[in-house]
């Protein structure tokens, strides 16, 4: 059975349609995500990554130069060379006995004999050190260099240019030779015949004139004991050598930079602009003098930037409504404190001009009431701004609420037992809610207190515990029910701002704070809770008195 096989051509202009798009994608994506030239962060990232590579690459280049395997290998070369030559001119080219001299003819007749690489230099001297033999003038090898046109210094700059990385590269080896090495690459050829005829045989790598390095070994010519003259052997292949060491880590090292590059963009995109701008909005929200400023939202993102995201974002809030909230105390607290300070201010004005003992003291007696309303206000205050940091320092655990409302019913009907007696009455089995003792004892204690202030002598104050549902979740529901005149209606919500009082006919003012129902709320709310405060009514409609509700989270059964 024959298979159909459709063959289309392959449009061209499609193609470079496809290649236009991923080009102007290509440039979108890298404009998108280059990092800013004045991104602190992305110019640290480089410069890191850069010096760390640059280390890698002076130190290989430097190190490559230096390894003495190669300058051991072509001083061992030359040394077999050069003992083989001295050996020929202590034969074959010395005269006289008992005291024999070099024969500067014979000299020359046997080196023009013998075989001498190109890239190698024979010289020969006698006994005074002066030049006998040349094996580049016997071969007829002449050194030649190019020189500049007259009055043209452009190419000697761009001869220097192209010159500076190799003496760069030669300093920083210079530093990494032994201080032997160093003084042996500032001897120059005389001093080192010198030393040969002395007696010495001199090996390593000399400076010439030019700057060019060349290995040599001198050997001292002796036919038996003594020195008729010297065999000095160079190599001028060092430079190169090195140099085509050099090349063949040009491709590593450009696939280094380009990884070191890659990477740096890559850190950048992921690391340096997220953090930059979560920098901006907190600039932002710092310049905005208490304006609200919403922080970047990167709850996306599932790493550590992602989570500092959050964290500012979350934090920015909580510190906004802490503002706010502070800057609402403390307007409510200076207002408060005004009152009390006005009222002493023009008591001890009006006492120096009091004329009689009566009147004195009655203006004593006003500032001493209005400094002891003062002191409670102060308490109460500091009180209230303890709150948070108590909450924070206490440990939520397990508590039985029923049990902790049956021990204050017994505590007040105990303590007062002419006035309204304290009742309670629960309607549960497990009354355990995930909260301090302490602070919802405080509650409790303020709102039976406030119970008490409106209930008549005749009345009393039932405390009841009941099941309930809050979002979704199980609650517990305390309620406390006065007998008293009730709330008006239009002070349901405001009896839970700071500083708000209203106490029944006869009471001392200034006696209360107005605090405690704010503490109150402040606490619950803590808990997860709510509060919150209704008229108790018969079925004409008649007030019978007030009822506070404190709807907490149950615990989890065990």
């Amino acid at each position: 059975m024959a298979l159909d096989t459709d063959t289309r051509k392959t449009d061209p202009g499609a193609m470079r349609r496809g290649l236009a798009v991923a080009l102007r994608w290509g440039r979108g994506l890298v404009r998108r995500f280059s990092p800013s030239a004045t991104s602190r962060l992305a110019q640290l990232i480089l410069l890191a990554n850069f010096v760390a590579l640059g280390v890698l690459v002076v130190g290989m280049l430097a190190l490559s130069e230096t390894r003495r395997g190669l300058v051991n290998a072509k001083l061992d070369s030359l040394r077999a060379q050069g003992e083989l030559i001295a050996n020929v001119l202590a034969e074959g080219a010395a005269v006289g006995i008992p005291t024999p001299a070099l024969n500067n003819a014979d000299a020359r007749a046997l080196l023009r004999q013998l075989y001498v690489p190109e890239e190698t230099r024979v010289l020969v001297f006698d006994k005074g050190g002066e030049i006998v033999a040349d094996s580049h003038l016997l071969a007829d090898v002449f050194e030649t260099s190019v020189l500049p046109p007259p009055g043209d210094d452009a190419s000697n700059l761009a001869e220097a240019a192209r010159n500076v990385p190799t003496r760069l590269l030669d300093g920083l080896s210079t530093i990494l030779t032994s201080s032997e090495e160093r003084a042996a690459l500032d001897r120059d050829l005389r001093e080192e015949v010198e030393q040969v005829i002395a007696g010495e045989r001199v090996a390593g790598v000399r400076r010439e004139i030019d700057g060019a390095r060349v290995v040599s070994v001198s050997i001292p010519i002796q036919p038996v004991r003594a020195v008729i003259g010297v065999v000095t052997i160079e190599s001028y292949d060092l430079d190169s050598l090195i140099e085509a060491e050099r090349r063949a880590l040009l491709p590593f090292i450009l696939i280094a930079a380009l990884v070191t590059a890659m990477s740096s963009l890559a850190l950048t995109v992921f690391i340096a602009r997220p953090i930059r701008r979560l920098a901006r909005a907190a600039d932002e929200a710092r310049r905005a003098g208490g304006r609200r400023v919403t922080m970047p939202n990167m709850s996306a993102r599932r790493d550590e930037i992602g989570e500092l995201g959050v964290s500012l974002y979350e934090m920015t809030e909580a510190l906004y409504d802490r503002l706010d909230a502070i800057e609402r105390f403390a307007a409510d607290v200076a207002h408060e404190l005004k009152n009390p300070l006005t009222s002493i201010r023009s008591a001890a004005e009006v006492l120096p001009k009091a004329k009689d003992d009566v009147r004195r003291d009655r203006l004593l007696a006003v500032i001493e009431a209005d400094v002891g309303r003062l002191d409670r206000l102060i308490t109460d205050i500091s009180r209230a701004s303890r709150v948070d940091a108590e909450l924070a320092r206490e440990d939520v655990g397990r508590l039985n609420l029923c049990a902790l409302l049956d021990e204050l019913a017994d505590t007040y009907r105990a303590a007062n037992e002419a006035g309204p007696p304290v009742r309670f009455e629960s309607q549960v089995r497990n009354g355990n809610v995930q909260g301090r003792e302490v602070p919802l004892g405080q509650v409790f204690r303020n709102l039976i207190d406030n119970a008490l202030t409106f209930s008549p002598d005749t009345g009393e104050v039932m405390i009841k515990a009941r099941r309930g549902h809050r979002n979704g979740k199980a609650s517990l529901v305390i309620t406390i029910d006065d007998n008293g005149p009730g709330i008006p209606e239009e002070n349901l919500e405001t009896i839970f701002e700071r500083f708000y009082t209203e106490r029944p006919k006869g009471s001392a003012f200034g006696a209360h704070s107005g605090l405690g129902l704010a503490i109150s709320r402040q606490i619950v709310k803590a808990h997860g809770g709510q509060i919150y405060a209704i008229n108790r009514k018969d079925k004409s409609g008649n007030v019978l008195g007030a009822r506070f509700t404190v709807d907490l989270p149950a615990a989890p059964a065990d």
